[in-house]
């Protein structure tokens, strides 16, 4: 064995003893190459492995220091609440100390140009680190097109204000879908229509009329790892929807909020199917860091650039964390961090499935067999009391979300469901809370 293996081996030792703690400087270099017995050389090469496996990070003129390994932890809810209604991230798992040296690191980096106005397209580093970070998940675009948002939230609200090439204003979503943009359209009384969508996908006959009626703007879709139903649309699916939105001059903005969850070709967003520039490409990181960061990237075609500029008008993101979240993306710990994420919710998502198995032994409940993500839809029998059971599950601290808020008022196809979601719920509570579920359904939700 070579001498660094050596040194790394040992180094990995005491840290799995404790003797290293998270967020700890470790020894000097040359004081690691007097204890270890070997040279500089050996130590730098052991310490840039550690570094590559995310196991420590460097800060310049200070030295390295061993990363946060949180394991995961007791639920996020407290008080033996199993909570499968909350869509933030599990607080136990948030990379605390790793980001912090990433805001360190920050400000060492930029100093004095973070606390100015900035740029209202977003911090230009950052934009160019996205480059090669969005290509990774089949986004192909120049630093010029990508702009940076107060989170995915701001940005869906001026795609719906804005006016588009076409002159077209009616917005056409997805029934079921995202709940909050759906209340914001409705209060802001803009023009919206629902189109059907289920665990099965989406009607594309039904699709092209709508787009062919000479109506919709815009098509707001989640394409993968859909809110609420959890599922994800076909390849096949995928590919027509790009296809319509260039035959019909309808703008898709695709809403790739989860594509942190996704591997491999399968997973390919509608933008890579693109061939006309009619795909919006959304890609949040709040499921991945922390929520409260508030930043978004968005990849406009070049017709709505300059719109969306003029909408968006000023500098309304903290530069601060936009480059700390470069740092966290080009120092390796957004990728490790992510990995880490997707097994966990990977975990919990099957355990859900187990759990069905054991307890809904009468097939009350209809889950879909593809579901991932954090989220997953529970299709009810017509004779369950939405209202009543979740009330009844909330008497014993099961928290569930009704399937009634994510639809539009005045859409009347709905399915009878209640939301799952998996990302605040342990490991250790899944089956706990799904029999409670199971139990309370077979109730009917009634006293």
């Amino acid at each position: 064995m070579k001498k660094y293996h050596s040194v790394v081996s040992e180094i990995e030792k005491r840290m799995k003893e404790g003797q290293y703690r998270p967020g700890e400087k470790l020894p000097s270099v040359r004081s690691a190459a007097a204890f270890y017995g070997c040279s500089v050389s050996t130590i730098l090469r052991a310490y840039g492995e550690l570094e590559r496996t995310h196991l420590i990070y460097s800060i310049p003129q200070s030295g390295y220091y061993m990363v946060e390994k949180t394991e995961e932890a007791g639920p996020a809810g407290g008080s033996g609440t199993i909570d499968f209604a909350s869509a933030s991230p599990d607080l136990n798992v948030f990379p605390y100390l790793d980001f912090q040296h990433c805001l360190n690191k920050a400000i060492d980096q930029y100093k004095y140009n973070l606390f100015t106005y900035g740029d209202a397209q977003g911090l230009d580093s950052l934009r160019r680190t996205l480059v090669s970070h969005l290509a990774e998940y089949q986004v192909f675009a120049k630093a010029e097109r990508i702009i940076i948002t107060s989170g995915i939230q701001q940005a869906l609200e001026i795609l719906a204000r804005m006016p588009f090439p076409s002159g077209r204003t009616e917005i056409l979503v997805e029934q079921p879908g995202y709940d909050i943009y759906l209340r914001y359209l409705e209060a802001e009384g803009l023009p919206v229509s629902g189109i059907g969508r289920s665990a099965a996908g989406i009607n594309l006959r039904e699709l092209e009329e709508r787009f062919a009626s000479g109506r919709f703007k815009l098509f707001y879709t989640m394409p993968r790892y859909h809110n609420p139903l959890g599922t994800s649309y076909s390849t096949a699916e995928r590919q027509a929807i790009a296809r319509l939105a260039g035959k019909y001059d309808v703008y898709i903005v695709e809403d790739d909020y989860m594509a942190d969850l996704g591997a491999g070709r399968q997973f390919d967003p509608v933008y890579a199917y693109d061939q006309t520039s009619h795909v919006i490409y959304l890609k949040s990181f709040s499921k991945i860091i922390f929520p409260g960061l508030r930043l978004g990237a968005v990849v406009l075609p070049e017709p709505l650039l300059e719109t969306f500029r003029a909408y968006k008008g000023y500098t309304d993101t903290s530069l601060l964390s936009q480059a700390a979240l470069e740092v966290y993306i080009k120092n390796g710990m957004y990728e490790h961090h992510r990995h880490k994420i997707k097994a966990m919710y990977a975990k919990r998502i099957q355990a859900v499935y187990e759990a069905l198995r054991r307890h809904n032994t009468e097939g009350l409940i209809e889950a879909s067999a593809e579901s991932s993500g954090v989220y997953m839809q529970f299709k009810l029998p017509v004779t369950v009391n939405l209202e009543r059971l979740v009330k009844r599950l909330g008497e014993r601290k099961i928290c569930i979300v009704s399937g009634n808020g994510f639809y539009l008022s005045d859409y009347r196809n709905r399915d009878k469901f209640i939301r799952i979601s998996i990302s605040r719920a342990g490991l250790d509570q899944i089956d706990e809370g799904i029999r409670g579920i199971v139990q309370e359904v077979k109730r009917g939700g009634g006293w």
